[in-house]
């Protein structure tokens, strides 16, 4: 199996998704349009080269399916963990053809699901409508009840991937990093050496760290957590296992600073980064730190 599946996208669920839009363009960033897909949901976009962040709202619960025993459904993950909260719901890597790796996680022992194909139409900068497509491989797992970890294939890149959509006002490049919060990260070995290959995840003293072709993923304990966010961030119910927030990396750290205290946003400046909490940020840590010269 290749390793190194690269971050994808970060799903991040919010009950106002004008209101979560609104706030990220305060904050610097730039947005696509909103978007819907054909099971209840509407979206908006931080495109970033290569990977990106989706905020995303059900606006037609009456358009959810429920899903059959062992499937799992987009809108109907993210409906349930809005009934509960907002944050980041759902995890996705990089995938360069679905059906080779939804055959290749099976054989490595996680239980993927078949390939999901579905399109929907996208506004491109100009104006015009395009449809773009994707196939989603779900990896349902009951340690983790409340977040949900994908693949997903690009089936129109070239409608997608667009720079006006990627340039910031706040100089912001990417994600850098993701963190899930667990009480016992080395439970979590097996399972990102199935998805990235056994050389590219590491246990530490802290936890453990998970590369990527494009971010890495680190899995630490919840007081960890909430010690570099500032505070506690609920994970999944009963202390399971959560997604707890992510790293953005910025050009011009002094930019994201300028912009936060424009806005009001409560915000800690450290040495090298800037954290927002987590009830500032829609249910997630969030957290930019200053790119590598």
């Amino acid at each position: 199996m290749k390793p190194g599946r690269g971050l994808d996208h970060l799903v991040l669920a919010v009950r106002d998704l004008d209101a979560a839009a609104a706030r990220y363009q305060r904050w610097g960033f730039t947005l696509t349009p909103r978007a819907q897909h054909p099971w209840g949901t509407a979206n908006r976009l931080v495109q970033f080269d290569g990977v990106f962040l989706e905020l995303v709202e059900v606006d037609r619960p009456a358009l959810i399916a429920e899903p059959a025993p062992g499937d799992v459904s987009f809108g109907a993950r993210a409906r349930d963990f809005l009934q509960r909260r907002e944050g980041f719901a759902m995890l996705v890597f990089e995938s360069r053809d679905a059906r080779i790796d939804y055959a290749e996680l099976l054989a490595a022992g996680l239980a993927a699901r078949p390939p999901f194909d579905f399109s929907r139409p996208a506004r491109l900068p100009d104006g015009s409508v395009v449809t773009v497509g994707f196939s989603l491989v779900f990896l349902p797992d009951p340690r983790i009840p409340d977040a949900t970890i994908f693949l997903c294939q690009q089936q129109a890149p070239q409608h997608f991937w667009k720079p006006a959509y990627q340039r910031h006002a706040n100089a912001t490049q990417g994600v850098g990093e993701v963190v899930m919060s667990a009480d016992r990260p080395a439970a979590w070995e097996a399972h990102f050496a199935a998805l990235q290959g056994e050389d590219a995840v590491r246990n530490t003293p802290e936890g453990l760290d998970v590369a990527t072709a494009r971010g890495r993923v680190v899995v630490r304990r919840s007081a960890d957590v909430a010690a570099r966010f500032g505070g506690p961030i609920t994970g999944g119910r009963g202390g399971t296992p959560g997604l707890a927030g992510f790293s953005l990396e910025t050009s011009r750290l002094e930019a994201v600073t300028e912009a936060l205290a424009a806005t009001g946003t409560r915000h800690r400046r450290l040495d090298d980064r800037v954290v927002i909490p987590a009830d500032e940020a829609f249910g997630c840590g969030l957290e930019f730190v200053q790119a590598a010269r």
